[in-house]
């Protein structure tokens, strides 16, 4: 009898380039390995003032190495990452909680379209250096990912009820039972307890956890393709 796929749940927010990066590699692997993975929109200015932790800009040094950083990955795991100019402003002050909001709209509607809405947004605030948070932007993302007019409109809607805010922050309180203090965060659901990874750099480590073989940022059979 064939071992079930491991569950792995990925904890993310788009206003975070990292979380981009760890999506992006789970989603060219969830194929490939042996695993069901499982998207969870989460919202990080909540986990980072429950955990007590700062967003890396506003630690001067590591925001320093975070726009180095961020250069270097992006050629690296063949992600377009851009910084937005106005770089404070769009991560401290605009956010990204409608698009969150939208994000567990969608995933409680249409969760089969949540890979590319999710991705259409991080291209949107990573890579076009565009607005995430007006309700025009958000839908066009949600277009642009393959919804309807009609259909990105309702979701919309749905993503100002309560029922929506509620799966929100309860998304991101299970991220806190988990014990994340920043996103991605990824937990694996292994044998006896589950395995928590922060962090896109920790992927190899997953895969040895996991018995898989880690074939690098982009697989054998994706090479070309991206």
């Amino acid at each position: 009898m064939a071992n079930l796929p491991r569950k792995l749940e990925l904890f993310y927010d788009v206003l975070s380039p990292y979380s981009w990066l760890g999506f992006e590699l789970l989603c060219r692997y969830q194929n490939i390995w042996n695993i069901n993975l499982q998207l969870r929109p989460s919202f990080i200015p909540g986990i980072l003032k429950d955990s007590g932790n700062k967003p890396p800009a506003l630690v001067p040094r590591k925001g320093k190495y975070m726009m180095m950083d961020l250069q270097h990955l992006k050629n690296f795991y063949q992600v377009p990452i851009r910084i937005p100019k106005d770089f404070l402003t769009v991560i401290l002050e605009k956010g990204s909680l409608n698009a969150m909001r939208f994000l567990t709209a969608v995933n409680m509607e249409k969760p089969e379209m949540l890979e590319n809405v999710s991705r259409e947004l991080w291209m949107r605030i990573w890579s076009r250096d565009e607005d995430i948070t007006e309700p025009w932007s958000i839908q066009a993302a949600a277009e642009e990912a393959g919804f309807s007019r009609k259909q990105a409109m309702s979701l919309l809607k749905k993503s100002s009820t309560e029922e929506v805010k509620n799966k929100l922050r309860e998304n991101t309180n299970t991220a806190y039972k988990y014990g994340a203090f920043g996103l991605p965060t990824i937990v694996a659901h292994m044998d006896t307890k589950p395995c928590v990874f922060f962090s896109s750099d920790r992927i190899e480590l997953l895969a040895h956890l996991l018995g898989e073989q880690w074939q690098g940022p982009v697989p054998q059979a994706l090479k070309g393709k991206l």
